[in-house]
């Protein structure tokens, strides 16, 4: 019976320490501004994917349908949150290319649960058709990636690789 009972305290207080040393584990704790990393480009044929990873501090990443008021109303810049823009390489020198629809892409709301509203993640651009745009005298082009969050914080700007296009 007293190796029961010595047991049973063994057992009890590695429970408590375990239970004491999760609320001591630390969480991640990142800017409020977005800060963006290029992953990966895809190609898929004639179509392809850009994936970036972002962290958010405070989780305000994203909007949805009902964030149709200033500063998101569709007449404004904010009305998207992700935009990327094309560039090409000719004679050693980028170009930004300029397109009638600019690729601008509205993610939708992430809401994180819990007290720590950081948020961590990947996104992923389709790019339909691949390439979007080239000129005769470019053979390469590049994307550049930035992105906003709802209190209208500025991301760092990030650059695909190179893209050798056939």
């Amino acid at each position: 019976m007293r190796t029961s009972i010595h047991v049973v305290k063994v057992v009890g207080g590695l429970f408590a320490l375990a239970v004491l040393a999760s609320g001591c584990l630390k969480t991640e704790e990142f800017p409020s501004e977005p800060v963006i990393t290029f992953k990966s480009f895809e190609f898929f044929g004639d179509s392809a994917s850009l994936i970036i990873s972002f962290t958010d501090g405070d989780g305000d990443v994203g909007l949805d349908a009902s964030d149709a008021s200033a500063p998101f109303d569709t007449s404004s810049i904010y009305y998207f949150n992700l935009f990327v823009e094309e560039s090409e390489r000719i004679d050693g020198e980028w170009n930004e290319v300029t397109f009638e629809d600019p690729i601008y892409y509205r993610i939708p709301r992430i809401t994180p649960t819990g007290q720590n509203k950081s948020l961590e993640g990947e996104i992923a651009v389709a790019i339909d058709p691949f390439p979007l745009f080239i000129t005769g005298s470019a053979d390469t082009v590049r994307f550049s990636v930035r992105m906003v969050d709802r209190a209208l914080n500025v991301s760092n700007t990030v650059f695909s690789d190179d893209i050798v296009v056939p």
